[in-house]
């Protein structure tokens, strides 16, 4: 079962690298961003899904809890675009205690990696650990919030959607340029592209929240000099 499984991993992503960053280029609330996010969520579930597999396959716990986050992250990420009126369903709810167990888990790993002799927890350093479990706590406090207020909607809608996805983003393709170097040429090596590449979803990510802020800003200031009647999903790009 093992190298089929591995196959569609592989392919989903591939897939998902291309599709979230054409997404992450292409207008946003486009129709073609749309469809190429859609293609993005299948599959990064697709991957995501078959990298929780594979762990459990492997007895590989880092890669189980990576999975989880990143299948997390995607579904949450595309619930929140999807829906039109602010609202909280039973899903929110389990998703936040899964999220939460993953980050406890992950803190807990980077402590034991710590504290260990070799200063490694299943071949990773703190770094890792410590890093996705902030992640995991960082989403969960959002969805505690969320869940406190019945919803969400304007400004941190789109910046609960941005956020997530490009972090999703950022883990497959780090899984790809900076996991396996050995894959590309040489000179993709030495020229540093490759760490470029992991690392530009987080940047698109604080390009794209620091125009959602901005627009927000833009929005209100309208709204109390002028009373214009601004509506942020539609001055958003």
């Amino acid at each position: 079962m093992r190298s089929p499984l591995l196959l569609l991993h592989i392919i989903a992503g591939t897939l998902g690298m291309l599709t979230g960053f054409v997404a992450a280029f292409l207008l946003k609330g486009s129709r073609r961003h749309g469809v190429v996010g859609n293609a993005f969520v299948v599959s990064m579930l697709i991957l995501s899904t078959s990298a929780v597999l594979l762990a459990i396959m492997k007895s590989q716990p880092t890669n189980l809890l990576g999975g989880t986050l990143t299948f997390y992250l995607v579904t949450t990420a595309w619930l929140t675009a999807r829906r039109t009126a602010q609202q909280t369903t039973v899903f929110d709810w389990g998703a936040l205690l899964v999220i939460l167990a993953v980050g406890v888990i992950q803190v807990t790993y980077g402590l034991e990696a710590a504290m260990s002799q070799t200063g490694l927890k299943y071949g990773y350093s703190p770094a890792p650990y410590f890093l996705m479990g902030s992640v995991a706590l960082l989403a969960a406090t959002g969805d505690i919030r969320m869940l406190a207020r019945g919803g969400i909607a304007g400004a941190p809608r789109l910046a609960r959607h941005l956020w997530r996805m490009c972090f999703a983003l950022f883990i497959a393709a780090s899984s790809i340029f900076l996991a396996r170097p050995q894959l590309f040429p040489a000179f993709l090596r030495k020229t540093g592209a490759l760490l470029f590449l992991s690392f530009l979803p987080l940047l698109l990510m604080v390009f794209w929240l620091i125009r959602v802020r901005f627009t927000n800003a833009q929005a209100r200031k309208g709204l109390t000099v002028g009373g214009a009647n601004l509506v942020l999903a539609g001055r958003t790009p």
